[in-house]
């Protein structure tokens, strides 16, 4: 099997947070640096992390990270779906065996990362998608062997969950017993409290 490669996205302008997401302060970094770091300590081979607002701006942070590479969405304003297609694109160079997904926005601990993909390598399963209190959530851990699927998604046919519905028979859903995989930083407040939660 390929290597494991995750795909980080942080393209958005981060409109309802007021500030740009990935530079958050995030227990000692930034949130970028910090979900860069999780994905490599949890057995991620390389991060490619898909930039579009201030790309410039995080490139710099990125330089010289060891297993740690950007692509940039010229069209990340059209919708995440954008986003992971180009992140999809830049991964194909390194023929992996496993893809990770992750938003910059949804911190994890590398050992939350590391149960997804651990899972996802013991199984059969086409898809592997952690759950808490059987809800649905983030990392993904998706066999290469779809990525041309994912490679074809659109914005108005909601995406990946359009793949994952199709593959409803070759999807595990993992329950890890986390409210952590649910964890999603849309607006200060939800940043105040994860903040709140980790300290």
């Amino acid at each position: 099997m390929g290597p494991t490669i995750a795909i980080l996205l942080a393209a958005g302008e981060s409109s309802r947070m007021g500030q740009l997401k990935a530079l958050l302060p995030w227990q000692g970094s930034t949130l970028l640096e910090h979900q860069a770091a999780a994905l490599l300590e949890a057995g991620a081979d390389r991060v490619v992390v898909v930039l579009g607002h201030r790309a410039t701006e995080l490139e710099a942070i990125l330089k010289g990270k060891d297993r740690v590479s950007s692509t940039v969405n010229p069209d990340y304003l059209q919708g995440k779906t954008t986003s992971l297609k180009a992140g999809l694109r830049a991964v194909e160079e390194f023929e992996p065996g496993v893809i990770l997904i992750l938003n910059v926005d949804q911190p994890r601990k590398p050992e939350t990362i590391r149960q997804v993909l651990q899972h996802h390598l013991a199984g059969e399963s086409l898809i592997t998608i952690p759950t808490f209190n059987g809800k649905g959530g983030h990392p993904i851990a998706i066999a290469a062997e779809l990525l041309p699927e994912v490679g074809s998604i659109e914005e108005e046919s909601q995406g990946l969950k359009a793949v994952t519905r199709r593959h409803e028979n070759s999807t595990a859903r993992v329950e890890l017993g986390t409210s952590e995989v649910l964890l999603d930083l849309n607006t200060p407040e939800d940043y105040e409290m994860a903040l709140d939660g980790n300290t």
